[in-house]
Parts: C-alpha cells; structure tokens; sequence
C-alpha cells in the first residue's frame, strides 16, 4: 500500500497552534510536505511605482516565514521555501515528492483568488485536487446565520446577527509531531536584497519595532493582558491600552479564534472587558465576506488605466506630500513620518490620514489604498480596500468603522517624536510656518 503524502501551502496562516490545514494533513497523510513560496508577484511595482510590499512589511514577513520554519522544525518538520511563481513550483514540488493533494486556506481578495485559480489550473493539469480551507475568519462560514449571497450589507445588521444566532468555533488542537519525506533541498530564507528590497532606513524616531512570527504574536497577546489585567472599562481614566495584535493577525501568525477565546478567557479571568477588540476581529469578518459576496464590486476596479493617468497628471504633486509627510498639517505629517519609520498606524489615524488624502487633497483612493499595502506591515487586502472605499463612498459598508472627532485637523495642536515643532494649535495658513521632517 502506497503512503499518502500532502502538500501544506502556507500563505497567511504562517503559525503551527490553531491550523487546521495543518493538523487535517497530519491526520489524513503518512507525510506532509510544509511549503511557502515568495512570490514575485508581490514585489511588482504599484501605483506609486515603488513595491507592492515595502522593506518593513517585507522584514515582517520574512521573519514570519522564518518563525514557522523554526516552529515545524520543533515538531520533527520542514518548511520548504522557494522563490517564484506557486503555479510552477507547487505541481513541481508534487511531481518530486509524489504528493496526492494539496491544502491551503481560501483567500477572498480578486489578487489572491487569481493566484489559487492558477495554482488549481497548473495542478489539475497532473491530476491533482487543490483542496480549499477556510482559516482566516473569526465565524465560520458554514456557522453564520445566512448563505454568503444573503450577508446584510449593513455592518451593524450583520453584528446583530451574528452576536445573536452564531457562536466562534473552538481552537483545533496543536499538533504535536509531523512526519515529512526526504527533503532534497530545504531553500534558503531570502534576504530583502533577494527580493529586490533594500533594507530600512533606522528612524531613530522609531520606538516600534515589530518582529514577525507566531512566537512573538503569542508573546504580544500575552504581554497585553498583563498590562491589562487590573483595568476595568468604565472607572474614570482607565484606559485599554493597544493591542498592537493586527500585523500578526494579518499574516496569520495568531488567529483570530485564538485572540478571541483569550479575550473571553480574560473577561472571566479579571472582569475586564475588551468590547473595541471584539469589534475589531467582527469587522474583518464583515469585510472578508463582502469580498466573498461582492467580489470586487464591493469597492470597484483597483487598476483603471485612465483614472491612473489622470491622477498622475493632476494629483501627483499633493500624493507626494501626503505620503512624504509634507501636506503643511502636522497632525496628518507626523502620522505619515510614523508609517514610513515604522510601518504600523493605529486604525484611528488610518481613518484621519485616508480622508484627509481623499476629501481635502482630493487624490485617487486607490493611491493611498496602494500606499498603505506597501508600507503597512497588517496589510490585508479586504480590511485595506474595504476600508479605503468606504472613505471614498465607493461601497455599501454604511457605517463608518470609527466615529472621528467632530474638529478641524488644521485646528488640533501637534505634539509628537515625528514632527520637529510642538506649538500651540494655529489656523489655516500658520500651519505653513512649521518645519517638518
């Protein structure tokens, strides 16, 4: 009797705790074959003409895929990594290790669906079956209240419903070993120079500094809750302190099941409540199933040559002062300064940075949505394009993810490492005066 082996692509779920791509494998095959492919797809040019994955986001990810290299190899794994096109190497892979199926975990984005239709195409080819999971929601699909095509199109219908009628499915168990065939040629991990990247500019204004990888997002979601553990909602200046979970999450180093259950964990634990973080995971569930039901009508064709060329022509100059942190505002400036250095923002000056970009400066959404993909290490596609074209009134979403302060940013004081001058706030012009790095 001839042994079962099966191919695990990892794409964003770059973690051994909560996989079940993973543990389904071990359980179904004598041997499973762990690969990630860099694709150079990813590294093409965007809109601005810079990489679709900036230095930081690409350190990120490379410290991510190195983590669950380290972690497989602590099972009695491997993770084979290669540099190209998946559509080539994953039917090339199958032919020299002998695989009888293939895993992965379902994307939604037009992108990342395209590059699964050719993977399926390439390995139907040599008869063999692409089998799709579905790992990066919260809800499980088959567990929501509605088919797909019925979602309610308004976030807060779909929060009622969900809350009401859906429970969050429990974690699958870590595996605890993992059988592999003979490894010919494991791959080297890439240096950003083998991506065509250079490595990042030292800020020294850059306190942050995110390290990628499942060990490290375990060790944050531990680290938040003691930091947490005596604060309750409610009492007068107490306040939850950032998570900073989201590059992880993004690149499926955690789950999103897995900060759930410790969330509850917590609140029964200290009686400690964390309502914004619930929000957050419910949310990119909604714009992931969006994508699932609308496709790319949800927020519109990213790439449109024309709206490209006029935007060059008539927008370019005020793009490059609002992604060099250069508009004169010092408010939307030292968001900016804070993006390049260290490639997070929290979801608040996304929200202050994106209208500023698209209702005062008047720029191409989908410029800024690029930019954000390229410097933003959480990027992921649907929370990214979802809410991009919500500011621009480009969807259906309704409701505004944040209620932004009711002010003028050309009225707020300015106080932060990523601006040179801390002044008293002035109005309009005066702003002008200031000196900005």
């Amino acid at each position: 009797m001839s042994e079962k082996t099966i191919l695990v692509w990892f794409r964003n779920d770059l973690r051994v705790h909560d996989n079940e791509i993973l543990l389904e494998a071990i359980r179904k095959a004598d041997k499973v074959l762990p690969v990630y492919c860099f694709d150079p797809f990813y590294f093409k040019q965007n809109l601005s003409g810079n990489s679709k994955t900036g230095n930081i986001r690409a350190r990120f990810l490379v410290e991510s895929v190195a983590n669950l290299r380290k972690n497989l190899r602590g099972i009695g794994g491997e993770l084979l990594i290669r540099i190209g096109n998946p559509a080539e190497i994953l039917p090339q892979l199958a032919e020299e290790y002998q695989v009888n199926e293939v895993y992965h975990h379902r994307e939604v984005a037009h992108e990342e669906t395209e590059i699964s239709e050719q993977v399926e195409t390439a390995l139907w080819k040599i008869k063999l079956n692409l089998k799709h999971f579905i790992g990066h929601t919260l809800y499980h699909k088959e567990d929501l209240p509605f088919p797909i095509k019925d979602i309610p199109d308004s976030f807060a219908v779909f929060k009622k419903k969900v809350e009401r009628d859906s429970n969050v499915r429990q974690c699958v168990a870590t595996p605890e070993s993992i059988t592999i065939p003979a490894i010919t040629g494991a791959g080297e991990i890439p240096t950003l120079q083998m991506l065509g990247l250079d490595e990042p500019f030292g800020d020294p204004r850059a306190t942050d500094r995110f390290t990628g990888g499942e060990d490290e997002a375990l060790s944050q979601l531990e680290k938040f809750f003691i930091n947490n553990s005596h604060t309750i909602i409610g009492k007068k200046n107490n306040v939850i302190n950032l998570s900073k979970l989201s590059p992880w999450v993004a690149l499926g180093c955690i789950s999103l099941r897995q900060v759930y259950w410790e969330i509850i964990k917590q609140q029964q634990l200290n009686n400690t409540h964390y309502p914004g973080m619930l929000l957050d995971l419910l949310w990119r569930d909604y714009f992931r199933f969006m994508f699932k039901k609308h496709g790319q009508k949800f927020i519109a064709v990213k790439d449109q040559p024309e709206d490209v060329a006029e935007d060059v022509i008539s927008g370019n100059t005020l793009f490059e002062s609002w992604e060099n942190g250069e508009t004169g505002v010092p408010l939307v400036d030292a968001i900016m300064h804070e993006l390049n250095a260290t490639g997070y923002i929290s979801n608040y000056s996304r929200q202050i940075t994106a209208g500023f970009l698209v209702n005062e400066l008047k720029v191409d959404w989908k410029r800024g949505a690029a930019y954000f993909e390229e410097k933003l290490i959480d990027y992921s596609p649907a929370s990214n394009w979802g809410n991009w074209a919500f500011i621009a009134g480009v969807n259906d979403a309704r409701e505004s993810r944040y209620t932004i302060a009711a002010l003028q940013i050309t009225e707020q004081p300015a106080k932060s490492d990523y601006i040179d001058t801390w002044l008293p706030a002035l109005k309009g012009d005066d702003y002008q005066a200031y000196a900005i790095k």
